[in-house]
């Protein structure tokens, strides 16, 4: 069983910065990739970034260049380094834990992130 807890969710003005956190714990060995996912209003969850076992990365094209995930293992956290905010990255940011040999994903219960001036 694995737990994922977001942190460092906020208001934030156009242009600005914010970094999430997401603290795992449990059978966290289990885990091949973390990663973020974002909800928008009346839009469907989409992929932010992803970072696998090895340190390979994955970003959606919307915020490439902007965001950079990264993770502190020794903390056993995961982060979202945002930059550049735009209103349109204002969502619901939810943690994400998957395995390539166990079929259950893992999920935050997310964090809201207000672009706004």
């Amino acid at each position: 069983q694995v737990q994922l807890v977001e942190s460092g969710g906020g208001l934030v003005q156009p242009g600005g910065s914010l970094r999430l956190s997401c603290a795992a714990s449990g059978s966290i060995d289990s885990i091949n990739t973390m990663g973020w996912y974002r909800q928008a209003p009346g839009k469907q969850r989409e992929l932010v970034a992803t970072i696998r076992n090895e340190g390979s990365t994955n970003y959606a094209d919307s915020v490439k260049g902007r965001f950079t995930i990264s993770r502190d293992n020794a903390k056993n956290t995961v982060y979202l380094q945002m930059n550049s905010l735009k209103p349109e990255d204002t969502a619901v940011y939810y943690c994400y834990g998957g395995s390539d040999y166990d079929p259950v994903d893992y999920w935050g219960k997310g964090a809201l992130v207000t672009v706004s001036s």
